[in-house]
């Protein structure tokens, strides 16, 4: 034993002080000896022999060792890719429980365990100067009085935003500090927020993060951060008081910071695969201390499953490896105070040992009765690319997900190719025909028209192809096509009337996302007509395509009105705010049905008009109850809102008798600039839509 080590504890994982030193422990069940190199400032390093062993632990204690200390660990075992044996000590790697990682990986070939282009033969450069280091933290943090908002999910209002897009050019923010933890805090970003109604801020990855090799090959790099190698440790780049933990008191004082304004932040994950690709990519970590235990590979052992389109995926259903990602979610809840998380291609953390999903396994078992995961928001991106992948509608109470299904029925029907408006009745009241047997009512739907992943608002109705030129892969990545989103333009007369369609169509997409039962996400930017000039997959885009800009033209700044006017009536009506699903039983107290629906005559539609694929218009009356628990209760203003994706204008009836007396227009998206009426009109009154419009009249009077 080297008399400067002990042999220390198994539990916890990671590096953990202690006793005047650090304490460190690692998973690597099948190595034969693994050393832990501590490295300074200047590079030099010495290595000590883990002495202890316990249970697929190697563990040491080392006094002195302390706060800010480099480290990695060198794994030596049997060499034998056809077996699934990848260890290699010429590689430093990473601790999968490092609490803050320092440094840059660099595109050399000694990151690579093998000989370029053969996986079977040993490579022996050492990739030390060249690959992140892990970092010794105290954790300790005065949290004052923090307390999470708890926003329940029908109040929820989603920003899906960047921490550098979203910072990185705010003329209010120091420069020092744009694009960092720092910079978020900033009170101008935290009151624009507030401002417009968000009540949870949902963070693009921000776990340490690399580029991809063939990233750094085009001195690109990966701006989005789905690459995730460090599952503890906030992104370094991502901080501006330093890499040798000061990025874990950056992250924790953004967070303390959103608390006090009442923003949630939830954090976007990537589990479902690590930066080591398959069996030609680097060497960084996981790979070179237990290979046959984090990947699913394939029955030679060689090569990697790939069900998330990274090269490789993770195998939640081994238990180290479930543990690793279940002490990560509880660090991030407990430690980091974070208030949920939004998981990557979630489906994949379901296979089981067969490849299989499976949605009684391990992973869904430990996340829905894990008491400090049961309090924080849980959203599943329900699919991944694999056999049986597409898995909406099957994640079981608590989780919510990505309702792509909204997504594209709304689209469908604003671009006039819905086929009808059966299915568009169903995304509007909450999706009960794909949650209903999941107990979790409208709740479990997540809203949204566009994402990260994808064409922003304006590019949506502005652009029928990609324009990916930028990204080097010669237009091939990202989304073949966008569909005709020209509707209506055929008969603009100039560009003005063509852009003014633009802008209405975006309007209506809006309007229907935060009116919608289910819980509504805003990819940020689309508040004020973000553009990426086509680019529909700008995830090597850290410059002006990708960033948030805060000059805003006239046009911008009313397309930030309508949308803050929209989210603000779905926050101050609880008819939009609905845990329940309405079902058209008539309301006692106001004896009509909770939910109505009727054709542009007034009249109330029929199965014929449901069933029409050339039906263009709804109109959907809200009685002003919500209905939760099998009863009506939280009396509110009722609502009609009439949607026209018709190419012609259409005379709107107002519905009249026990629905309503008196009507007030609270938005008409044909109208650019006023869209709010100013004295109630009368039930009965006929009112001109114009083609591809939506409007919103309140209940005022019942007679």
């Amino acid at each position: 034993m080297n008399p400067g080590i002990q042999s220390g504890l198994a539990e916890p994982m990671g590096a953990t002080l202690r006793d005047g030193g650090t304490n460190f422990a690692i998973w690597a069940p099948d190595a034969i000896r693994v050393e832990l190199c501590l490295i300074n400032e200047d590079g030099s390093y010495w290595s000590f022999d883990l002495p202890g062993f316990t249970k697929g632990v190697y563990h040491g204690f080392i006094h002195d060792i302390g706060p800010g200390q480099q480290y990695g660990y060198r794994v030596h075992g049997e060499w034998a890719p056809e077996k699934g044996m990848r260890f290699n000590p010429a590689k430093l790697l990473l601790d999968p429980y490092a609490k803050a990682v320092t440094g840059e990986l660099v595109l050399h070939e000694s990151i690579y365990g093998h000989v370029a282009n053969d996986d079977l033969t040993f490579n022996d450069l050492d990739s030390r100067p060249y690959v992140p280091r892990s970092v010794v933290v105290d954790t300790a943090y005065d949290w004052e009085d923090d307390q999470r908002p708890n926003t329940p999910p029908e109040k929820t209002i989603i920003y899906e935003t960047h921490v550098a897009g979203l910072t990185g050019k705010h003329p209010s923010i120091p420069v020092e500090q744009r694009g960092t933890f720092a910079g978020m805090t900033h009170p101008d970003v935290i009151a624009y927020l507030k401002d417009l109604g968000i009540t949870t801020v949902e963070l693009l990855p921000v776990q340490q993060f690399v580029s991809e090799p063939f990233l750094l090959a085009q001195n690109k790099e990966n701006y989005w951060g789905y690459n995730t190698l460090a599952f503890f440790a906030p992104h370094a780049k991502y901080s501006s008081a330093g890499t040798a933990g000061q990025q874990v008191s950056e992250f924790k004082d953004m967070i303390k910071a959103y608390h006090r304004a009442g923003l949630e932040v939830i954090l976007d994950v990537v589990y479902n695969h690590t930066p080591e690709g398959n069996e030609l990519g680097p060497t960084l970590s996981y790979r070179g201390l237990d290979n046959k235990g984090y990947y699913h590979l394939t029955e030679d052992s060689r090569h990697y499953l790939n069900f998330t389109g990274c090269g490789n995926s993770i195998r939640a259903s081994h238990q180290p490896t479930l543990r690793l990602i279940m002490d990560s979610l509880r660090y991030w809840v407990q430690e980091m105070h974070v208030d949920g998380f939004r998981f990557d291609l979630a489906t994949e953390l379901t296979r089981n040992s067969q490849k299989d999903v499976d949605l009684e396994g391990g992973f869904m078992t430990a996340t829905t009765q894990d008491q400090v995961l049961r309090q924080v928001k849980l959203i599943a991106e329900p699919w991944d690319i694999g056999h049986n992948g597409y898995q909406v509608g099957s994640f079981p109470e608590p989780w919510s997900e990505w309702n792509d299904q909204f997504r594209d029925t709304v689209r469908d029907f604003w671009r006039g190719m819905s086929g009808g408006v059966a299915e568009l009745g169903w995304r509007l009241t909450g999706s009960a025909d794909l949650y209903w047997d999941q107990m979790n009512g409208p709740r479990a739907s997540i809203n949204f028209i566009t994402a990260h992943d994808g064409f922003t608002l304006h590019d949506l109705v502005a652009y029928n192809d990609k324009h990916n030129l930028a990204n080097g892969e010669e237009n091939r990545d990202g989304a073949d096509t966008n569909r005709a989103w020209n509707c209506g333009v055929e008969g603009a007369t100039d560009d003005s009337a063509i852009l003014e369609l633009r802008r209405r169509q975006m309007r209506n997409l809006i309007a229907t996302t935060f009116l919608s039962a289910g819980t509504p996400m805003l990819l940020g930017g689309d508040e004020v007509g973000r553009s990426q000039q086509g680019n529909n997959n700008a995830y090597c885009q850290n410059n002006e395509i990708a960033w948030n800009h805060w000059k805003f033209t006239q046009e911008q700044q009313n397309t930030y009105d309508f949308v803050r006017h929209v989210i603000h009536i779905r926050q101050e009506h609880s008819v939009f705010q609905r845990n329940g699903y309405l079902n058209g039983e008539n309301v006692d107290f106001v004896n009509v049905p909770d939910i109505a629906w009727f054709r542009a005559d007034g009249e109330k539609f029929t199965p014929e008009d449901w069933e029409s694929p050339n039906t263009r218009q709804v109109g959907v009356y809200l009685a002003g109850a919500v209905r939760s628990h099998n009863r009506h209760d939280l009396v509110d203003n009722g609502f009609y809102w009439f949607l026209n994706s018709g190419a012609e204008e259409v005379e709107v009836t107002l519905p009249n008798g026990e629905f309503a007396s008196e009507y007030l227009l609270r938005f008409n998206t044909a109208d650019e600039l006023h869209w709010q009426g100013s004295e109630p009109i009368a039930a009965n009154t006929k009112v001109v839509l114009k083609p591809w419009a939506s409007a919103l009249w309140m209940v005022t009077r019942r007679d």
